[in-house]
């Protein structure tokens, strides 16, 4: 499976076009994800660095985003981590390592091909988490149908995925390709606010490639325009060289919400 994965890697996105078709939508959404109410969650966590919280004043300590991805190593059963990232491989990337692969969590992972990767202790887990987010990947964190699909993990309920998602090769840039009720499955960290403020000169640095993984970002009017599909992984923040766009967290509850909705879907212990 891994290997047909990365001979066809760049037929993703018009695979993502299929879920449109009246037919084979249907087939391949019971196939790749779960339709449920309860099936695929996914949330794409702010780079630690760019959120400022602004709103929260009265909180000195604001917990940071990778605390969710914490909090889930921490409570697992079972830690599995892939040694190299099959997305940057299948697309010979030349920007980021292809040994900082997926983290897996759960139950679920005893099912994996010990071939890919191999079970470790929470310390290294949390080591290979830092060693991602200073290599400036962002994380993508859920239940995610597919994962268990290509891995042969049945019970998808008891497998967490921990994606570390660089801008150019990530498998999830297909999103703007699936049918509507599939790209809902990604969703904003809770409490997530990107804005651009009045410091916008209309560069255009933010809409470069590679910067906005769904292009949730471009240019009206002479100055950058964030729309709805906008996940909130911070990378604008970081590309805009007038500092112009803010990532605010409105609820100072935001790390324990994206638990709490994540724990409903999958079960990590």
């Amino acid at each position: 499976m891994i290997n047909f994965l990365k001979r066809h890697f760049s037929l993703r996105f018009a695979a993502a076009e299929l879920t449109k078709w009246p037919l084979i939508g249907p087939v391949m959404e019971h196939a790749l994800f779960n339709g449920h109410k309860s099936g695929d969650t996914l949330f794409y966590l702010p780079k630690d660095r760019v959120v400022i919280n602004q709103s929260i004043a009265a909180q000195k300590n604001v917990v940071v985003p990778s605390e969710v991805v914490s909090h889930f190593i921490e409570e697992a059963s079972y830690v599995f981590l892939m040694d190299h990232c099959v997305c940057r491989e299948a697309a010979d990337c030349q920007d980021y390592d292809h040994d900082l692969g997926c983290i897996f969590l759960g139950e679920g992972v005893l099912d994996i091909n010990p071939k890919l990767g191999k079970v470790v202790d929470k310390q290294t887990a949390l080591a290979h988490l830092e060693r991602a987010r200073e290599a400036g990947l962002v994380h993508l964190i859920g239940r995610d149908k597919i994962d268990a699909v290509w891995m042969g993990v049945e019970a998808s309920t008891k497998l967490m995925t921990v994606c570390n998602c660089c801008p150019c090769c990530c498998l999830f840039k297909f999103l703007p390709n699936l049918a509507p009720k599939l790209q809902n499955k990604v969703e904003r960290m809770p409490g997530v606010e990107v804005r651009v403020t009045e410091d916008c000169v209309g560069c255009g640095s933010c809409t470069w490639e590679d910067i906005c993984f769904i292009h949730a970002i471009s240019l009206a009017g002479g100055r950058a325009v964030i729309s709805e599909d906008c996940r909130g992984c911070g990378r604008c923040v970081e590309a805009c060289p007038e500092n112009a766009i803010r990532l605010d967290i409105d609820r100072d509850d935001y790390v324990e919400k994206a638990i709490d909705r994540l724990s409903q879907v999958v079960d990590v212990r």
